[in-house]
């Protein structure tokens, strides 16, 4: 699995034009399903999206996680993270997941946060998703289990 975290000082995700998913200060991931994921990868990725220390402390460095700072996780479905893009001019999405394997294990990345942190939203999956985001810093990291 894969995930793109931004931090963020807000973001939102709409879809037909309805706001679905919003957080202030937090982390947003946009998550990607390749197609060997199991229950084991989701496990261990989140594990990291939620202790990824990328807020800063006071002083100013890159030390606290999103429990520490109280913030937002907004997890978004995104297979195009899985594109291979090492060739030609079309991404290919051959490693990524089928979409039934990719909404089972996004779900399951869904619950398993919910289980572990409080303030959880979720963008939907297979919908045309509108997501709008202020990063902060830039701070963008790419995680992969």
């Amino acid at each position: 699995m894969i995930a793109l975290i931004q931090r963020v000082t807000s973001a939102k995700v709409e879809v037909a034009g309805d706001t679905i998913g919003e957080i202030e200060h937090g982390i947003l991931a946009l998550v990607g399903v390749e197609k060997n994921d199991q229950a084991d990868n989701a496990d261990k990725l989140l594990k990291r999206v939620l202790g990824y220390r990328i807020f800063s402390d006071q002083d100013d460095k890159m030390n606290l996680n999103l429990a520490n700072v109280n913030g937002g996780l907004l997890l978004v479905p995104q297979f195009t993270l899985a594109a291979s893009t090492q060739k030609g001019m079309r991404p290919s999405f051959s490693s990524a997941a089928p979409p039934a394997l990719g909404e089972q294990m996004f779900d399951y990345f869904v619950e398993q946060a919910n289980g572990q942190f409080a303030n959880v939203h979720t963008g939907q999956f297979g919908a045309d998703m509108k997501v709008s985001l202020c990063n902060d810093g830039p701070v963008t990291f790419w995680l992969q289990c």
